[in-house]
């Protein structure tokens, strides 16, 4: 599942009313949760595949779309990895500002 891109929809969890796509950094197979559900640390991608914003997020894996999987769905660029590592060192420099 690492590296791999998802599109979170309104299947996954109600919080993606719009929906949103992401490059997978990992399954927290260490957090307990509810059945069904799970958490995954990921980069939130824009529309050009860059990394916008890297969040944990809780959701149903039986909800996850794959862009491959769905042939009407546009396939996202491929984030660079100093794109990624951007956007959490500017996260990081903002939170470190409040």
């Amino acid at each position: 599942m690492p590296g791999e891109l998802l599109l979170l929809t309104r299947a996954a969890s109600p919080q993606f009313v719009h929906p949103i796509t992401v490059r997978v950094i990992r399954h927290r197979t260490d957090w307990t949760t509810y059945d069904g559900w799970t958490w995954i640390e990921c980069y939130q991608l824009d529309a050009r595949g860059n990394a916008v914003e890297r969040r944990e997020l809780f959701l149903m894996p039986a909800g996850l779309i794959r862009p491959g999987d769905r042939p009407d769905l546009p396939h996202p660029a491929t984030a660079s990895g100093p794109s990624a590592s951007r956007a959490w060192s500017d996260r990081s420099a903002g939170a470190a500002r409040r």
